[in-house]
C-alpha cells in the first residue's frame, strides 16, 4: 500500500502534466499577432495614407469633410483650410477634418461652370 503511495506522489511531483512556459505563452502570441496583422496594421496603413493625402492638398482642390461639407480649398495654412463651398461662401475648417480628395474638379463640372 505505502508502495502505490509512494508512486503516485513521485508522479504528482514529476510535473509530466504541466505544460512549459513556451506552451503556455503560445496562444497569447497567437492572439498578438491575429490583432496585428487584422486591426493594428491596416489602421496604422489608413492614417499614413491620410497624413499624406492632407500633406498633398493644395490650393483649387475639391475635398470632403467629415461632417459632409463640399468645397474647393480657396486657403490654405498649416493648421486649418478655407473652402469655397458656393460662390462667394467661404468657411474656415480644421485641415485633419478633411477626409476625401480629389485632385481637381471633373471636366463635366468645369463645363457646367
Amino acid at each position: 500500500m505505502e508502495s502505490i503511495i509512494s508512486f503516485a506522489v513521485s508522479q504528482a511531483n514529476s510535473g509530466a502534466g504541466q505544460p512549459s512556459c513556451a506552451q503556455s505563452a503560445m496562444p497569447l502570441l497567437l492572439m498578438f499577432a491575429v490583432f496585428y496583422f487584422f486591426l493594428i496594421r491596416p489602421q496604422q496603413k489608413r492614417q499614413k495614407e491620410h497624413r499624406e493625402m492632407l500633406g498633398r492638398l493644395k490650393k483649387g482642390d475639391r475635398v470632403v469633410t467629415n461632417g459632409g461639407l463640399i468645397g474647393t480649398v480657396h486657403a490654405l495654412t498649416e493648421q486649418d483650410l478655407t473652402l469655397e463651398v458656393s460662390e462667394k461662401v467661404k468657411v474656415k475648417v480644421m485641415r485633419s477634418s478633411v477626409s476625401l480628395y480629389a485632385s481637381e474638379a471633373s471636366d463635366t463640372e468645369k463645363k457646367d461652370k
